[in-house]
């Protein structure tokens, strides 16, 4: 028999503490933080306080987190535009810094990914019918979140080739 258990509940001081260390480990929302603070057993005030003091100490920075989310997913999982910023309005992060965020693509190595991409799912693909091929292709890098006209043009220079 499998007992639950009892989620310790904190003092706002105590809390204050634990939510630093939880921000200072990689930037959060301000969101992932409410949902942290409020598993501790606090008070919506309580709550609120606290977020503001995280902010006000810069432990909490949304700008910052959506420049670091945007280098992580265009850097590492080679995401496009398109699904970064869906990612970030899914995690509650306001317009403004989602532009700010965006800033930090390289338009340069933002092409060099999307072509990446492109080579390696065309070595890949199996499908001999070229309409059928580069619909999937096309299917496939807007699943990844890049801009079809940025697509189309990868596409045409790859059957130049």
């Amino acid at each position: 028999m499998k007992r639950d258990k009892k989620q310790k509940t904190y003092t706002p001081k105590e809390a204050l503490i634990k939510a630093a260390a939880y921000c200072a480990y990689q930037d959060r929302t301000q969101q992932e933080v409410r949902d942290k603070l409020y598993s501790y057993g606090l008070e919506p005030d309580d709550v609120e306080e606290l977020i503001v003091r995280l902010s006000q100490e810069k432990l909490i920075d949304e700008e910052r987190y959506a420049q670091s989310y945007v280098r992580g997913k265009y850097g590492l999982k080679k995401w496009g535009r398109r699904k970064i910023m869906q990612g970030l309005k899914s995690k509650g992060i306001s317009d403004y810094c989602i532009k700010q965020g965006l800033k930090e693509i390289d338009p340069e190595v933002y092409e060099q990914n999307l072509l990446h991409l492109l080579e390696k799912k065309n070595a890949t693909e199996k499908e001999k019918n070229p309409f059928a091929r580069r619909q999937k292709l096309t299917y496939y890098l807007m699943s990844k979140g890049y801009e079809n006209d940025l697509i189309q043009d990868a596409l045409k220079g790859l059957e130049k080739e």
